[in-house]
């Protein structure tokens, strides 16, 4: 089993309905959804462009997927899951826009977000001692070669080489997109986003999402609510 600890809006925020339509299942229920009507992107070309976000489910990465080191449970990591979350404080994120990352498109706020940057060196430096050492095989995964020093020390200190000053805040909304296909596919992308974009969005929790068989889906095991019990508001 592995486990990663993403950033996700609710449930029923308008931005996870629309972003379980465009990869075709739901994060927290695992159940499929049926694929929106998009104008120029036929229902296969979406199913096939999204297969890699849709097995990790609608996030943006705070800590990448890990196993637990000898000697740490999920019930350890829960507690302390708890205890940093009361201690953190909740904030907005600016409107979020289309963005090209790479070969890939996906989701960030329209503006530079130093909270979120902060929040997620800090889950980084709080959950390692949770996480195993990369195998052999895991580093050559992520294809060290093509890193940049900074990455490649990040990927041997760390265990994943866009983390600390190489963050960058993004969810993840398409695999590689080519050349010939980008403008369709960032017109679908608008179309489907256009409304859930735009609207307030509070980090106001973090997510513990879990891989329970090698290549199965990610899925949402718990939410933990940021900042104290006692200042929470009451919805």
């Amino acid at each position: 089993m592995r486990y990663a600890i993403y950033f996700t809006p609710p449930v029923h925020h308008p931005l996870s309905v629309a972003a379980a339509a465009w990869l075709g299942r739901n994060a927290f229920s695992g159940e499929l959804v049926d694929a929106p009507p998009l104008r120029g992107l036929t229902v296969q070309e979406l199913a096939y462009y999204t297969a890699l976000p849709r097995r990790y489910g609608f996030h943006a990465s705070l800590k990448a997927p890990f196993r637990l080191a000898e000697g740490m449970t999920e019930a350890m990591l829960l507690k302390e899951l708890m205890l940093f979350a009361g201690a953190m404080e909740p904030f907005h994120l600016a409107p979020m826009e289309i963005v090209r990352c790479g070969d890939s498109y996906g989701l960030a706020p329209a503006l530079p977000d130093s909270s979120m940057s902060l929040l997620a060196a800090k889950v980084v430096q709080t959950f390692d001692a949770f996480r195993a050492p990369l195998s052999e095989a895991e580093i050559e995964r992520r294809d060290p070669d093509s890193l940049t020093a900074p990455q490649f020390a990040n990927l041997h200190r760390w265990g994943d080489p866009h983390v600390m000053d190489e963050y960058r805040f993004q969810m993840s909304l398409t695999g590689t997109v080519g050349p010939s296909d980008g403008a369709r596919v960032v017109q679908a992308l608008r179309e489907q986003f256009a409304a859930a974009a735009c609207l307030p969005l509070e980090v106001s929790s973090i997510a513990l999402f879990v891989e329970e068989e090698t290549g199965s889906p990610f899925r949402v095991h718990s939410l933990h609510p940021i900042g104290r019990v006692d200042s929470r508001r009451i919805a």
